[in-house]
């Protein structure tokens, strides 16, 4: 289903996302960059409609760094149904806060790397 990956329309929205990396995201890549963990990520790529923060094709894990904004109902809403869509992929997602990456980077790897073992 390669045709639903990093389609055209979104490609300006991918860039700016890039372009606009949070602190923590930055961090995150610093680690997922050059397959330093054993597998290759690309960061923010689009699936169907969506874009996601880091996602490794190889193992079909989407990486979602989320931050304040996630926890209001609306956008929990939004998540769940994205994460669901992914679901019908045979994606799986993981989800971690700004919060736990910026002070618990080294233990978001590890989960990473299990949920790579795991896929």
């Amino acid at each position: 289903m390669k045709f639903i990956h990093n389609v055209n329309p979104l490609v300006h929205r991918r860039k700016e996302l890039r372009n606009k990396s949070t602190r923590e995201e930055i961090l995150l890549w610093s680690r997922l960059k050059n397959s330093q963990i054993g597998f290759k990520f690309r960061r923010q790529h689009s699936i169907g409609g969506y874009v996601v923060d880091f996602y490794c094709p190889d193992k079909k894990l989407a990486v979602e760094i989320d931050g304040p904004i996630h926890s209001k109902p609306e956008n929990k809403e939004y998540d769940k149904i994205r994460t669901e869509f992914f679901a019908g992929l045979n994606i799986k997602v993981v989800r971690f806060t700004n919060l736990e990456v910026s002070t618990e980077t080294e233990s978001i790897v590890g989960k990473i790397k299990e949920a790579l073992t795991v896929s």
